[in-house]
């Protein structure tokens, strides 16, 4: 736990907020004049003990439960940004999952300009895997220009997805499915992935790589995978995976296309500072 950092964060916030919004009734002459909701006005919000919050703030919680924490950054509307600082601070981790259902489904209109700038394959998904912008050399890739709403559908599902994405089942599906169940862990409420996976489940092909799917495989970030383009004809693509700061769920892909049969790109080296 960092309490230093916790305390700070947890002061500024309260301080924010009126207790006249949640019904209270300031003092007025002698009494508390710190501004904001007092610690036990929060414990009443929160229908905890009093002196839960407390213990809280002052650091003097050790592994606080995450429902806790969540209560206690909605009531003081942090951001999904402070969110992932407090559970940092309070539990040296980052969090279970998103604060509000809604993040990670919308990302800053820039980044159209941004993906559209960039001269590989490019495209930007939101936490459901639904697209949100791509570029040219994205819409490439497909026969006819036909782009699929969300990404994840089209690879597990779609047949053409089978006939382009090069070894479907060892490099493709294999990989996205565990990512399809670890999302839905995060997410147990988004209809969207709860779709796709009751998609999948019907799927003779698909369903079958979905129950082995239970074990955790790292981000497709450096992957080499290959794929029949439209145009260009047979390659692979080495994959670049980042995530807007501001849409945890959300992610920015960048595929790097070299046509070629065989695979011939050695996995570069790590760059590090010097």
């Amino acid at each position: 736990m960092n309490k230093t950092a916790l305390r700070a964060l947890l002061r500024e916030r309260r301080a924010l907020i009126a207790p006249e919004a949640h019904g209270f009734v300031r003092t007025t002459g002698q009494g508390r004049r710190a501004p904001g909701l007092s610690q036990h006005q929060v414990d009443q919000l929160l229908h905890r003990t009093l002196g839960t919050y407390h213990r809280l703030e002052s650091g003097n919680y050790p592994n606080p439960p995450t429902a806790l924490l969540r209560d206690v950054a909605r009531l003081f509307g942090l951001n999904e940004q402070e969110w992932t600082s407090l559970c940092r601070y309070a539990l040296l981790q980052d969090p279970p999952g998103p604060l509000h259902l809604s993040s990670g489904k919308e990302v800053p209109g820039i980044w159209r300009e941004a993906v559209n700038g960039i001269s590989h394959i490019a495209y930007v998904t939101d936490a459901s895997w639904d697209l949100l912008a791509y570029n040219e050399a994205f819409a490439a890739v497909f026969p006819g220009r036909e782009i699929p709403h969300n990404i994840m559908r089209w690879i597990v599902l779609s047949p053409v997805a089978r006939e382009i994405l090069l070894d479907w089942h060892t490099s493709w599906a294999s990989m996205l499915l565990p990512q399809l169940r670890a999302g839905l862990a995060a997410r147990p409420q988004d209809e969207t992935l709860r779709q796709i996976e009751k998609e999948v489940l019907a799927d003779p092909v698909a369903a079958p790589l979905y129950d082995g799917a239970d074990k955790p495989y790292p981000h497709s970030d450096g992957d080499e995978r290959p794929l029949l383009h439209s145009e260009k004809g047979e390659g692979w693509v080495i994959m670049c995976a980042a995530q807007p700061l501001t849409a945890p769920g959300a992610r920015l892909m960048i595929l790097v296309f070299h046509p070629g049969r065989e695979r011939a790109h050695p996995r570069t080296p790590m760059l590090r500072a010097t």
